[in-house]
């Protein structure tokens, strides 16, 4: 009973809102002015206000020189692929293993090899951190 009174009471107040929105006028809401829409698109009567804008439009002008666009200057600001991995997602630290291998014998013939180095990670794989996991400089 308390529900169906309740709806009841939401449609009439809602009626009402619809109603008194449908009996205003649309000259009360919405004043016409004394200019046209085409004579406000062709600036007609408007000429102090179009030197106006003219003259604040190079107030603000400047010009523009070499140097604005020189690559070194906008180089920081340019967003690569490389910089964009680089800056989201950075590596966890993972030093390098230098291994120094002896001169040897190798194979079924026993060939001669001469002795090298070589770079292992640390770790086995490389370790990215998720955005804002890690805040100290890597």
């Amino acid at each position: 009973m308390k529900k169906t009174m309740l709806l009841c009471l939401t449609w009439i107040s809602l009626f009402c809102w619809v109603l008194a929105g449908c009996s205003t006028e649309k000259e009360t809401l919405l004043p016409h002015g004394e200019q046209t829409m085409l004579d406000i698109w062709n600036g007609a009567g408007s000429q102090g206000t179009q030197q106006q804008l003219l003259d604040a439009r190079q107030q603000l002008r400047r010009p523009l020189t070499q140097t604005d666009f020189s690559a070194s200057l906008q180089e920081p600001y340019t967003r690569t692929a490389s910089n964009e991995i680089h800056s989201l997602f950075p590596r966890l630290p993972n030093p390098d293993l230098v291994l120094y291998v002896y001169p040897h014998l190798s194979g079924t013939e026993q060939a001669p090899v001469p002795g090298y180095s070589t770079v292992f990670p640390f770790y086995q794989r490389v370790q990215y951190t998720l955005p804002g996991e890690r805040q100290e400089d890597l």
